[in-house]
């Protein structure tokens, strides 16, 4: 067993009609670790949801390979297994959701998988445990929130317990409340139960307590690191049409009025704390 749960070895991808072929993702090299958090930003067209469906085999590299715990996505035997290990939630979850009652919907996945009904009854009770939604198990999915929809779809994925989820922007179409409540999920899974986390997402916040951030623009990686380390490269952000987190720009701000900060802290309560820091040693 190697450390890195998904590897991408100089992969391809071209969209293709009648008159051109264009290159999304060109010669594209990045491996994650088994049990990472890994948030990828990157504006509309950056090649990020390309790279998403080529993490779990929904889509197959034209050029280069993409391995899943080893196992190629090309080849049609290992398709199946491939799709266990890794699982994908979309950003609208009505188009995950199959069933119109919570636990039956959660069932769905491991009952294709050939799973016996002890198991998946208990898998299901796990798995809408883990993101808060068991008391809502026979509840119609029409009566829920967006957020309490998406929490039910990552359920979904639970009860075919993947070693990695894989979340194409999945609080996009959310308020802020539902936004949170998918967030905390993640980092729940992540911290409790050690499955790889891979973020697709344009909202800077959600990408602060990552292990690691990578910038895609135009098909390429040009930025892979921590999330203290991007956000402080602001003119970078910016130039491929990113925002820094609100408390970044103000630190930087500050900084740049004369102010002693740290601009690498991403927190509110982290920022909160070094401007106090700042107003004490100017006697303010």
């Amino acid at each position: 067993m190697t450390n890195n749960i998904i590897e991408v070895k100089n992969a391809t991808f071209e969209y293709s009609n009648s008159s051109e072929h264009k290159a999304v993702i060109e010669d594209f090299n990045i491996s994650f670790k088994r049990g990472s958090f890994t948030v990828i930003l990157g504006h509309n067209g950056s090649g990020k949801s390309t790279l998403a469906k080529l993490l779990n085999g929904l889509y197959k590299p034209d050029k280069g390979d993409v391995f899943v715990d080893g196992l190629n996505t090309k080849t049609e035997e290992t398709e199946i297994e491939i799709k266990r290990r890794v699982g994908m939630v979309f950003q609208n979850p009505d188009n995950q959701l199959l069933a119109s009652i919570v636990e039956e919907d959660v069932a769905f996945g491991p009952e294709n998988l050939g799973i016996k009904p002890n198991e998946i009854r208990q898998r299901v009770d796990n798995a809408l445990k883990s993101v808060d939604m068991y008391d809502y198990a026979k509840k119609s999915l029409h009566h829920l929130s967006g957020g309490q929809k998406q929490r039910v779809a990552i359920a979904g994925i639970i009860a075919m317990e993947p070693e990695c989820i894989v979340l194409d922007e999945p609080t996009a179409m959310l308020d802020p409340k539902g936004r949170k409540e998918i967030i905390s999920t993640i980092l729940r899974l992540n911290k409790e139960k050690g499955i790889t986390i891979i973020l697709i997402t344009h909202f800077m916040e959600e990408a602060e307590s990552a292990d690691r951030v990578v910038v895609m623009d135009s098909g390429k990686i040009v930025a892979d690191d921590t999330p203290k380390n991007v956000f402080n490269k602001a003119d970078m952000l910016k130039n491929v049409g990113l925002d820094v987190p609100q408390t970044t720009e103000l630190l930087l701000e500050l900084k740049n009025n004369g102010f002693c900060v740290d601009t690498q802290v991403i927190s509110i309560e982290e920022a909160a704390d070094e401007i106090i820091k700042a107003l004490h040693s100017e006697g303010i």
